[in-house]
């Protein structure tokens, strides 16, 4: 198999790793860098339990290669620090969550949309405030299976006020 040199930053920390240029991100954190925080779901992109930020934006990671991933600074459930600390904690109080198999991704993507909902970025709702319509339609991509959204949505109605 074609292999390449790859040079990731993952949660502050340099990696040069020897990789087959087919290695979806994903399967990289999990399997080469050990941060199995990031959960395989679907591995199609369609439930968000794969969810990391590159450079701060919510990426699926099993719909991205780690060999496009070089010069990108890459954070997972793990390296989020205290934003991360603070959802975590809101989804404990609030109940938001039940396996936690979807939490990580659910987590990553709660605190780049509330980044992005600070920084202005529109979403279909369009809300002036952070309502419940406007977390649900931005956090539309991440799925939980055990249905903990009503806990999810007021931990993350806690964390963006």
């Amino acid at each position: 198999m074609p292999s390449i040199q790859v040079r990731l930053s993952v949660n502050g920390r340099r990696h040069e790793l020897e990789l087959d240029t087919r290695v979806s991100l994903l399967d990289c954190l999990r399997e080469h860098l050990a941060l199995t925080g990031t959960k395989k779901g679907c591995d199609q992109g369609a439930c968000g339990a794969c969810t990391v930020l590159v450079d701060g934006e919510r990426v699926n990671s099993c719909l991205v290669l780690a060999a496009q991933c070089q010069d990108v600074e890459i954070t997972t459930i793990e390296g989020l620090g205290e934003p991360g600390r603070a959802m975590r904690e809101a989804f404990v109080r609030h109940d938001g969550l039940q396996c936690g198999y979807c939490t990580p991704g659910q987590i990553c993507s709660a605190v780049a949309m509330l980044a992005e909902y600070g920084a202005g970025v529109p979403s279909a709702v369009g809300a002036a405030s952070l309502t419940d319509a406007e977390i649900r339609e931005r956090l539309a991509g991440n799925l939980c299976r055990c249905g903990a959204y009503n806990g999810i949505l007021a931990a993350v109605r806690e964390a963006g006020r």
